[in-house]
């Protein structure tokens, strides 16, 4: 080791470090998954693609499966333009003839060679270095012509017919990472330029695959996560929309919009909670739900910088093991952001809410109020008519969620008992109005 590699920056160190254990649950459940990533032309000729490509073979790296397919649309217009070949479309279809699809195919086969030979890149000292990653490509995608549209005629532009599972799969389960160009091929023998994004969503859709990822545009104007009824909402909104939603209906699980100006998208995407794109799933995404065994680590490792501050009363895993029937979690991704627990006492038709934490990235924004709510209507539920809560800290939230300040006498007899006066907790209630 020399002199400039036996100081450890503490800070680089504590990063990295911080880094790997968040990512850690998603490197687990993302091997052995199948990814469908497309990207278009424009990503292709961005400064960014030899990136992207680099982190493809971390994902290869990992155990992931994938099958990438690129678009070619500028790439084709501009040799089109050189020739001086007419570039038609129709409802967003290129009309493709003889000669067009003459370059369609020059430039879509030089466009293969280049990522293959990309992907083979592998020298010392670069994020590639050992890599060995196979990739290869064929007959896998049957297409048939689109026809006559609208009394125009779109030539050797086509649909897809067919997807070559077995094939696909074949080579996924050698560790090949599969490469589809936008053509398609008859049972015929004739050549078709096809969509990207429509072999995409007809591949992740046969292959009932694991996640959808589109990579084109900027998705700056649209939210972090759509639901089915949004993404219908907002189909002018992104190129990929419909496409997304198309995929979602047959079955595929998620379905990912990233922006390819957004150097590291993709594995912000894939290994952070929060992403870096767009999200469309036809499950939500984030949900309430009663608290099961399983949830007992998350919840601590959530309330327990709220211990160390005197926030929360410190409960043990086997406390919490033993109660945890009371807590309600909000998770997200797999991952416990807000819990709470509701302690009944039927007799005195009252109820101590108690343990409300919501994790650091998730305050101040509507989670610990959506919480509420949501415990309050499972109280109402239970013959509930009050709501009451101790705190040491957090008075002011509670004062703006409808609590008012109360004693320790308008506690229940038994929890008057087991006040401790140490803490010196403030009393807060609530009335609970069925809605």
């Amino acid at each position: 080791m020399n002199d400039s590699q036996s100081t450890t920056n503490p800070d680089n160190l504590a990063t990295t470090t911080s880094w790997f254990r968040t990512a850690a649950p998603y490197i687990h459940a993302h091997r052995g998954a199948t990814f469908v990533i497309a990207f278009d032309g424009e990503t292709i000729d961005s400064t960014g693609f030899d990136h992207l490509l680099h982190d493809v073979a971390i994902l290869n790296s990992l155990g992931i499966r994938l099958v990438l397919i690129y678009g070619a649309r500028p790439q084709i217009e501009a040799q089109c333009g050189q020739f001086g070949v007419p570039v038609n479309y129709h409802r967003g279809l290129r009309i493709t003839d003889d000669t067009s699809l003459k370059i369609a195919k020059s430039v879509i086969g030089k466009l293969r060679v280049d990522i293959e030979s990309k992907l083979s890149f592998g020298l010392p000292h670069t994020p590639m270095a050992d890599a060995r990653i196979r990739c290869t490509s064929g007959n896998l995608v049957t297409a048939r012509p689109a026809g006559i549209l609208d009394g125009v005629d779109l030539g050797h532009t086509g649909e897809v017919r067919r997807v070559d599972i077995e094939g696909i799969n074949q080579q996924l389960s050698l560790g090949n990472i599969v490469l589809l160009p936008p053509l398609g091929y008859s049972l015929t023998g004739e050549i078709f330029n096809l969509s990207a994004e429509a072999i995409a969503t007809a591949v992740a859709t046969a292959l009932t695959a694991d996640k959808l990822i589109f990579i084109g545009e900027s998705n700056r104007n649209l939210p972090r996560e759509l639901t089915l009824q949004q993404a219908r909402e907002n189909l002018q909104a992104h190129p990929s929309i419909a496409a997304a939603v198309s995929a979602c209906q047959a079955g595929v699980k998620r379905v990912h919009l990233l922006d390819r100006t957004l150097d590291g998208a993709l594995l912000q995407e894939l290994f952070s909670r929060d992403g870096a794109g767009t999200l469309l799933t036809a499950t939500s995404f984030e949900t309430t739900r009663q608290a099961t065994i399983e949830d007992v680590v998350g919840i601590l490792e959530l309330i327990q910088p709220l211990e160390e501050k005197g926030a929360v009363v410190k409960r043990s895993r086997e406390l919490l093991e033993r109660e945890i029937d009371h807590f309600t979690v909000m998770e997200r991704d797999g991952s416990v952001i807000a819990c709470a627990a509701i302690y009944a006492y039927p007799d005195n038709k009252m109820a101590e809410l108690a343990c409300l934490a919501v994790a650091d990235d998730y305050r101040d924004k509507g989670r610990g109020k959506q919480l509420l709510a949501t415990l309050e209507h499972s109280a109402l539920k239970m013959g509930i008519e009050s709501l009451y809560v101790l705190t040491t800290q957090t008075a002011h939230w509670f004062l703006e969620h409808g609590f008012k300040a109360a004693e320790i006498s308008d506690l229940p007899v038994t929890k008057q008992a087991l006040y401790n006066y140490q803490r010196n907790s403030r009393v807060f209630r609530k009335t609970l109005k069925p809605v």
